[in-house]
């Protein structure tokens, strides 16, 4: 089954985030969007939200907690050395090894954890709906197979209104979404 997609193209980010505001005004729905850098704005326009940040917080927590529990059982409960004078619980020394153990767990558990959430795997094929979208342009996603040729022609001229340099009709096989 194909679905048809209206795909707008822009060179500027004023233009692009504008039409999407005047999208969101005449309420259609917008599918994906796409940068060629990160714009913050576009996520609190199209209200959608990351838990990944509080995922990388608990992956932490967990870090701290199995590191410091890691060291303290090492050096003071399985083979309790004393040398230099330094007592058993010494937690200042450990506090280097903790923050190291730490940052790098958190990188390749969010790592993980957003590869895993994008579904991004080996071999995997994905939907390029624009190849311009990585290189300058900003791209705009509206799914058009619910709405009829009146509303679809009403999103091309008011892409074109707002600054679109180009807006393509495309349909697609398979969406990998």
């Amino acid at each position: 089954m194909k679905r048809a997609f209206k795909i707008g193209i822009f060179d500027e980010e004023e233009r692009f985030i504008s039409s999407i505001k005047s999208l969101q005004e005449k309420e259609f729905k917008i599918y994906d969007v796409f940068t060629p850098y990160p714009v913050h704005e576009v996520f609190h326009l199209l209200k959608r939200k990351s838990r990944l940040p509080t995922a990388a917080y608990f992956f932490g927590l967990f870090a701290i907690t199995a590191v410091l529990a890691f060291l303290y059982y090492t050096s003071v409960v399985n083979w309790p050395i004393v040398y230099g004078g330094k007592p058993f619980n010494s937690f200042p020394s450990f506090i280097v090894v903790t923050i190291v153990i730490t940052i790098f767990t958190v990188t390749i558990a969010s790592l993980a954890a957003f590869s895993a959430r994008s579904k991004l795997i080996p071999g995997r094929e994905n939907t390029i709906f624009d190849h311009r979208a990585t290189d300058d342009k900003f791209v705009i996603v509206v799914n058009t197979d619910i709405l009829d040729n009146s509303k679809s022609e009403q999103i091309t001229t008011l892409m074109k209104e707002q600054g679109a340099v180009e807006v393509l009709d495309k349909e697609f096989e398979n969406i990998s979404a």
